[in-house]
């Protein structure tokens, strides 16, 4: 697939497989482009994207209040087609349900619609900077959620540098192009765009066995 736009262009050519993908890149490297094109919600210039056998699936933006849509957090919660009971009771909005969503802040905003597609079951979920809005607590809650999706395909389109969930594949957009590094934990020695922390590691031979935050510690605390 083909993207070209002005000064602008995206080459893309790769499968993804079920299990959870990480796309890197820096600040208007493409990354949204390759998202919107992948659901079909931009045109391209030359090639194809096929879905086979995908059934539901969801784009999450990277701003929460382009997902609002009800005047309640508990019409928001049906909107997701999401059980409002089980939102409201391990999402921290215990006894908010009538609240308004926008009398909520950017970061309480993120955690509750977070919380609302991971309670879904698409098989194609697709994440353009998921991270945000949220302070580092909430991005190590959502890290831990997202490592534990086992079903369907995930795509997290991010530059976040420091959270991160554990993923089965790394990608990154480079000079315009998409390059798939492999399965992680080979690709990690791969990754040209790799945060600092894991490029110091690798230099010490002290290679993580993923790129969470978890396993960054374990790898900078082994001896």
């Amino acid at each position: 697939m083909t993207v070209a736009r002005d000064h602008f262009s995206l080459i893309a050519d790769g499968t993804f497989s079920e299990g959870i993908h990480l796309v890197s890149g820096d600040v208007g490297s493409g990354k949204s482009t390759l998202a919107f094109a992948i659901m079909g919600l931009i045109s391209w210039d030359s090639g194809t994207i096929s879905r086979d056998s995908i059934g539901p699936a969801m784009l999450s933006f990277q701003f929460p209040e382009y997902h609002i849509t009800g005047m309640t957090l508990e019409e928001e919660c049906t909107s997701w087609g999401v059980a409002w009971e089980e939102i409201f009771s391990s999402s921290g909005f215990h006894g908010q349900r009538d609240q308004s969503p926008f009398s909520l802040s950017r970061g309480e905003l993120a955690q509750f619609y977070v919380s609302c597609f991971l309670n879904r079951h698409d098989d194609l979920l697709l994440l353009d900077e998921p991270f945000g809005s949220l302070d580092c607590e909430s991005k190590k809650k959502v890290c831990d959620r997202l490592s534990y999706r086992t079903t369907g395909i995930t795509i997290i389109f991010t530059h976040e540098r420091t959270f991160l969930p554990k993923v089965d594949r790394i990608w990154e957009i480079t000079d315009g192009i998409l390059i798939d590094r492999g399965t992680v934990p080979d690709a990690i020695t791969r990754w040209s765009g790799a945060p600092s922390l894991i490029k110091n590691l690798i230099r010490e031979g002290k290679i993580p066995s993923n790129i969470s935050y978890a396993d960054i510690l374990e790898a900078v605390c082994r001896t």
